[in-house]
Formats: structure tokens, sequence, C-alpha cells
């Protein structure tokens, strides 16, 4: 792809771990230039040595999910070399995003009111645990005492269970994505304006506001939304996991067309009762509409229904992690890449779930620590015998 909606953007990004990388990767893969700046004296973001698997002396399959397309630039910023080229570099940027703690901006001087003078139209983005405006604002946080603090984990898992977390970082991921939609839209005004800002994302804040729906229906009514079997819709019935002859599918006939769709398929009269003849009704009688639901579907295995049901009602198979990972409807999509990168040829990645135009947004290894430092400092006029005294110095 020759054009990309974010190409001629610079953006600095001072981040480490998961949620701050996961939004700059996404801004880096929409073609913006991602420098990620990475501290020499800690060899870089943590990531790169988080395992168990490995890439060499700096690098891990962790690291290289959330950091493809960027550069990385060696730089220490508590130095006033690094401070030096930091500033140079903020004067041709248009954002600065990190995922530091909520007091550490400030400290290190990289707020708008910090840096506007530098630049009038740079965009300063802070992901944080808890924000910078609070008594938190210093406390350090990760995605799963979100989960647990905002309430999700209460929802999460089969009744009578302990509450459970996602089974996969999701509070780190939405943050990183809102944190890349609001940096962008930032940009868009200040480039109309004139006039960057600071942009503030926090893991709970996030974390409360995918609360969504039983949030509204508890600050309105005092409604508590409570964890149901079966991974079922609080309300709508039929919505949940059904037993079938080899496994388990997942029905969900949100609406009254699809309701009728069910009944048409499953062919059995039971379904006709007039009990089940409404979403209330159904809802007040969910235990032994899935009893019956069941007693149908686990006649035949899951790929029967699927072809059954398939375009009439919304359904899924229930894959494992392997099982998801091989499906050939991958392939089919373009949801899996081949990357090279030097210790292994044909790294697979998971695709970016944006298309433009069609085609899905390429992906290039993320940078070894420090790969695009002389590079970046060579195009901001600096020789190489300067950039040997500043690395000998301890700056990059």
């Amino acid at each position: 792809m020759t054009t990309l909606p974010l190409q001629g953007i610079r953006i600095l990004a001072i981040e480490q771990y998961g949620a701050g990388p996961y939004g700059s990767m996404y801004l880096a893969e929409l073609g913006a230039e991602v420098i990620k700046i990475e501290n020499p004296k800690a060899r870089g973001d943590i990531a790169r040595q988080t395992g168990p698997y490995l890439l060499g002396d700096n690098d891990s399959l962790f690291f290289q999910t959330f950091n493809q397309n960027k550069k990385s630039l060696s730089l220490d910023l508590k130095t006033p070399q690094g401070r030096e080229i930091f500033a140079k570099l903020v004067i041709s940027a248009d954002a600065v995003l990190n995922n530091l703690r909520g007091d550490q901006p400030d400290k290190l001087g990289i707020t708008y009111d910090a840096l506007k003078s530098l630049n009038p139209k740079i965009v300063c983005a802070h992901l944080s645990a808890y924000g910078r405006d609070n008594d938190r604002a210093h406390w350090p946080g990760y995605d799963y005492l979100m989960q647990a603090e905002a309430g999700l984990m209460s929802l999460t898992g089969e009744p009578e269970q302990a509450p459970s977390r996602f089974g996969v970082s999701m509070i780190d991921f939405m943050s990183g994505a809102v944190t890349a939609m609001g940096v962008t839209a930032a940009m868009l005004g200040a480039h109309r304006q004139g006039q960057g800002c600071d942009v503030d994302v926090s893991l709970f804040d996030v974390a409360l506001h995918q609360l969504s729906y039983p949030a509204t229906w508890y600050l309105n009514t005092g409604h508590i939304t409570e964890r149901t079997a079966r991974s079922a819709h609080p309300s709508t019935v039929p919505c949940q996991l059904y037993t079938t002859a080899d496994g388990h599918i997942f029905v969900m006939a949100m609406t009254e067309k699809f309701w009728q769709a069910l009944i048409d398929i499953l062919a059995d009269q039971r379904l006709r009762d007039m009990k089940f003849a409404t979403v209330e009704t159904r809802r007040q009688h969910r235990q032994q509409l899935s009893n019956i639901i069941d007693s149908i579907l686990s006649t035949k295995n899951t790929e029967h229904w699927l072809s059954k049901f398939a375009g009439k009602l919304p359904s899924a198979p229930v894959h494992n992690l392997q099982q998801a990972l091989t499906n050939p409807y991958l392939q089919q999509v373009g949801m899996i890449q081949h990357i090279a990168h030097p210790e292994s040829e044909q790294l697979q990645v998971l695709a970016n779930p944006i298309k433009v135009n069609g085609q899905r947004l390429s992906a290039s290894s993320a940078a070894g620590m420090g790969a695009d430092t002389d590079d970046v400092l060579r195009h901001m006029g600096y020789q190489q015998e300067h950039i040997e005294q500043l690395r000998a110095s301890g700056a990059i």
C-alpha cells in the first residue's frame, strides 16, 4: 500500500510493555512514523526480556506482538544531551505519547505546558493507571487490578464461582486503542486550529467505562447485573452456550427474526409453547428453554448445526486457542501475516483488523534496541563523530 492515512505524521513514544505499545502500533501500522524512545541503561522496553519465548539477546515474541512498524531510538531523557535531542525531535513531531505512571510526565517535562514553547501544535498523550489529576496519580497499576476494582471480574465466569478475569489483558488493549483514537483526534484538531493539547486516558477509567449498559441500568434503576450460567446474555434469551454432540456452540437469537429462524431450523413443537412467545417470557423460563434446546442440539455435532444456521442465525463454534488460530477462515480473510525477523525468517503475527481500501495493513518486525538511533540523529544533522560521543557519554 503506497499511501496510508497517517503518512507524514511523527510520533515520539515513551512506552513499555503492553497498553501504550499496543496503541502506538495502530498508529504505526496506519502510516505514522513512530519513534520508540528506549532507555539505554535499562536495555529498552522491559517487554524485550519478557519470556518465555525470547528472540536472541534482547528481543522476544511478546515484544514483537506490540511493536511492529516502529523505529527504536536509544535515548536517556534524564541526561542533558538526551534532553537536547528530545527537544529537537519535539519540534518536528506531531505527538508525544507515554504510558508512564501518572506522576511522571510532569517530572520528565513531557506535558503540553512543558513542550508548547518548542512546538505549539504538539499533542501530549498520557496513558496511566489512574490518571494524573487525583491522589492515585503516583500509584502503579495493571490491567488485572482494573478488572477487579471496576467490577468486571464480578461479571465474568459461572455463578457461584470465584470472580474471574478475562483470558487476555483486554483493559490494556482497550486503553491503548482509546489512546490512539484520542491522539488522532487531537492531532487533527491541532492541524486545523494550530494548537496542541494534553490527552489523558487511564486504565481505570477505560475499565469502568466497559461496564456500559449494566452501569446505566444500575445508576438509573438500581438493577444489579449478575453472572449467568453458560455465559448467557443478562436479558436476551436464548443467547448463550449450548451443548452439541461433540462440544459446544454459541447461539444468539437476539431479535424476534432470529428466534423464529431458530424455531424453524430446529423444528421442535416444544419451542412453540406460549411460555416462550416473547422475550420476557423466555427470560422467565430460561432454564426450561435451555434444557429443550440442549436436548435438540446434543443430537448432532457442532459442524452440523453451524451448516444449518449459516447466514440465518448468529452462531459460532466454541474454539480453544489452537482451534481459533488454525481456523481456515483466518487465512481466507488474511488475519495472519508472515514477517521477516533476524531470528526467524517467517515470524507469524496477527494482522491489524483495520483495512484501508480493502487491503490489510502491512507489518514489519519490531526494530532491535536502538537500531534507528544513528539514522534518526543523522537526519537531525548530527555528524557521526558527535553520535559516537553521545554514545560514549551514555546519552544514547
